[in-house]
C-alpha cells in the first residue's frame, strides 16, 4: 500500500484525480483511498503532519512492504526553478539537522510560520512531523515540489494542483521501483 500525507486539499486533489480515490471522513481527517493507495490531508503545520501520520500508522493494518510519503509545496531559493521536484534527505527544524535519505541530496528548512523572505534554501511547514511518525517506518521519502520564491501570496489552489499533476508519475515511479 502507498499511504501518501499532503497537508492541503489541493496537493490531494491531484492524486485523487489521477488514481481515482474515494472520499470518507474518518475521525476529522479526510481519507482519499482506492485498492493501492490512502491519502490523507494532515493541514498545515508540523503537529498537523505528525498526528495525521500516525493516525494512517495506527489506523491502518501496516505490511512490510508499504511506503508512506509527504508530498506537497515548497518555498525555495530562485535558484530552484518553480515545479522543480525536490527528494529530500535532511530536514533542519529548529537547528537540528535530521538525516531521512543519505541518499538524496536535498535538504529542507521545516518552519512554524509562512516564510515571505529568503531566509533559508527551500522551506516547508510539515516535513518534520511527518519525520517524526515515520522514525520506525524503513520505507519512506519525502517530495516537495517549489510552488514560489518565498512569496506565499502567488500560491493559489489550482496552481498548487497543477505542480502537484505534473509531479505525480515521477513521485510514483520513483517510489515504487
Amino acid at each position: 500500500m502507498l499511504y501518501i500525507v499532503t497537508a492541503l486539499k489541493s496537493e490531494a486533489q491531484a492524486f485523487v484525480e489521477k488514481y481515482k480515490l474515494g472520499k470518507k471522513s474518518v475521525d476529522n481527517f479526510s481519507i482519499f483511498q482506492n485498492k493501492n493507495i490512502t491519502l490523507i490531508v494532515s493541514g498545515i503545520g508540523t503537529k498537523r503532519a505528525k498526528d495525521a501520520t500516525e493516525f494512517l500508522i495506527k489506523k491502518f493494518a501496516l505490511k512490510g512492504g508499504d511506503i508512506f510519503i509527504n508530498v506537497g509545496i515548497c518555498g525555495a531559493c530562485k535558484i530552484h526553478e518553480i515545479g522543480r521536484l525536490l527528494k529530500i534527505g535532511s530536514i533542519i527544524y529548529k537547528e537540528r539537522n535530521y538525516i531521512l535519505d543519505r541518499n538524496a541530496a536535498c535538504s529542507i528548512t521545516c518552519v512554524d510560520e509562512e516564510m515571505s523572505e529568503h531566509l533559508h534554501d527551500i522551506a516547508d511547514m510539515e516535513s518534520f512531523g511527518f519525520y517524526e511518525a515515520t522514525k520506525e517506518i524503513k520505507n519512506r521519502h519525502i517530495y516537495k515540489i517549489v510552488s514560489d520564491h518565498f512569496e506565499p501570496d502567488m500560491v493559489t489552489k489550482d496552481g498548487t494542483k497543477k505542480l502537484i499533476l505534473n509531479a505525480i508519475e515521477n513521485i510514483v515511479k520513483e517510489v515504487t521501483k
